[in-house]
């Protein structure tokens, strides 16, 4: 039996038709050694998360729901949601490992949730309407939000989602490599395949190596890759709960590690043909925390952005 556990602050009602913000914030960073959804990046206290939202609302968006572990949910409300609450409705979603198909036995160990599709499963019941997926540390720009917006005011079907691709060169970080989607797709911007992959630099080239099975190869900085941001509508959730029972089944062998991956769910629903994704590109910056060298890099990026206007030195106040 699934059970999914749910969290609701209301600023105020919400129309069908309002975008929600979904964030992924039930990963701890291991690589970086802490919680770092709740790290500060400026004097003010701001984390990389508000940044999300603030360019979210300014974009239109009247909702966002947290994905968490239930034991975070304290500190994610002491931090991050209390001084939300009042610019837009909040809910929190707890990523639970046990909530899996019956008759399947979780190895002893496994401690990792089980991939970005789960996670969204867990929004079922708290999304009502077209919705962005970001991450939580990830600084994305203000660029693909609106141009989600644009997407779903459009008419479209409710089987028609859109992937924000950005360019490898300017999602990278000198201190390692970096798990990015490499996106392929049509003459029309539909995606066709995506190869998630360890990305990093390598004698000034950018080299790729499949998570999976297939040889490294070389791509170029303007490569359209996933970044874990794409615009939903609740369609998705009929396809992720038939898509995770045929997970589960086939990978019966590496339970302990294996991750049910969004990004590769959507591709087998465009390949199988019960939805499109169409791949929408973006020239924003990426910036993250993927290690702890690399919150610096961050800083600075902020500050330049905050000093050139495009950001209040402090978001809430």
């Amino acid at each position: 039996m699934q059970i999914w556990f749910i969290i609701k602050v209301e600023k105020g009602g919400n129309e069908m038709n309002d975008m929600t913000l979904v964030i992924m914030a039930a990963g701890m960073g291991s690589r970086f050694g802490g919680l770092k959804q709740i790290e500060p990046v400026n004097d003010y206290g701001n984390f990389i998360i508000d940044y999300s939202i603030y360019d979210a609302i300014r974009a239109g968006f009247k909702k966002v729901v947290f994905i968490i572990k239930e034991e975070n949910f304290e500190i994610f409300k002491d931090t991050i949601g209390k001084r939300i609450e009042d610019k837009i409705d909040v809910e929190y979603v707890f990523q639970k490992m046990d909530t899996i198909p019956e008759g399947v036995v979780i190895p002893e160990g496994r401690v990792k949730p089980w991939g970005t599709s789960h996670a969204i499963l867990a929004c079922k019941d708290a999304v009502k309407g077209p919705f962005a997926v970001i991450n939580a540390d990830d600084f994305y720009g203000f660029d693909p939000f609106k141009k989600i917006v644009s997407f779903f005011e459009e008419k479209r079907k409710d089987n028609e989602f859109v992937l924000i691709s950005y360019l490898v060169g300017n999602t990278m970080t000198e201190n390692g490599a970096v798990k990015r989607g490499i996106c392929y797709k049509d003459e029309n911007n539909y995606l066709t395949k995506i190869v998630e992959s360890s990305v990093e630099r390598v004698n000034g080239k950018i080299i790729a190596t499949p998570l999976e099975d297939g040889e490294a190869f070389e791509v170029t900085g303007d490569t359209s890759v996933s970044m874990n941001f794409f615009g939903l509508t609740p369609k998705v959730f009929e396809f992720l709960e038939e898509e995770m029972v045929t997970f589960f089944n086939n990978h019966k062998d590496s339970l302990d590690k294996c991750e049910f991956l969004l990004p590769v769910s959507l591709f087998d629903m465009s390949e199988s043909g019960r939805a499109t994704v169409e791949v929408e590109s973006t020239n924003a910056v990426w910036h993250g925390i993927t290690y702890k060298e690399d919150k610096d890099e961050l800083v600075r990026a902020i500050k330049a952005l905050t000093d050139k206007g495009e950001y209040p030195r402090d978001l809430w106040s």
